[in-house]
């Protein structure tokens, strides 16, 4: 991965990041799981999202972000859940991109914060369409989901970036 620091190579590597991301967001789609609460899922695009922020940076983390959030919404949503994953996505990127340039957080603690940030935007957006604070409720399992979840994807990341010889994960 040292040699993404030529413009064709990153944007190769955007192209594959951004296909690979699509893929699992697309297995979530497929394979949902047996939890009968809204709002809960694994978010495995993160882990690609988050090991693009730490190899190539914020800007072409985000970008990866934004298009697989646009594109999975096109192939397998709707309007709503694009509104969803799109507030979802942008708060929690921005949570982990600050979180991330402080350096005083790892891997798996910029994750879970992102997970904590992508589940209370959602219900903000559930909130501001359905015009209620009652969507809130929940939110206490939502966090303990969102915590449990970006830690997984935390760890998952933090091996990735190992192996890919990025030692300064912190």
């Amino acid at each position: 991965m040292r040699s993404l620091t030529s413009g064709p190579a990153r944007a190769a590597a955007c192209g594959v990041l951004t296909a690979l991301a699509l893929i699992f967001s697309y297995i979530e789609f497929l394979v949902p799981l047996p939890i009968a609460i809204p709002g809960i899922k694994l978010g495995l695009a993160n882990i690609v999202v988050l090991v693009c922020l730490y190899l190539l940076g914020e800007k072409y983390a985000f970008f990866i972000n934004c298009t697989r959030i646009a594109l999975a919404a096109l192939l397998f949503g709707s309007l709503f859940s694009a509104l969803y994953a799109l507030a979802g996505g942008i708060v929690s990127f921005a949570a982990m991109a600050l979180l991330k340039k402080t350096g005083i957080f790892s891997v798996c603690g910029v994750s879970m914060a992102g997970g904590v940030f992508h589940n209370l935007a959602q219900r903000t957006v559930a909130a501001f369409l359905v015009e209620t604070a009652q969507v809130y409720y929940y939110f206490p399992v939502l966090l303990l989901s969102g915590m449990a979840t970006g830690i997984g994807i935390g760890v998952l990341a933090t091996l990735i970036l190992r192996s890919l010889g990025q030692n300064k994960t912190s």
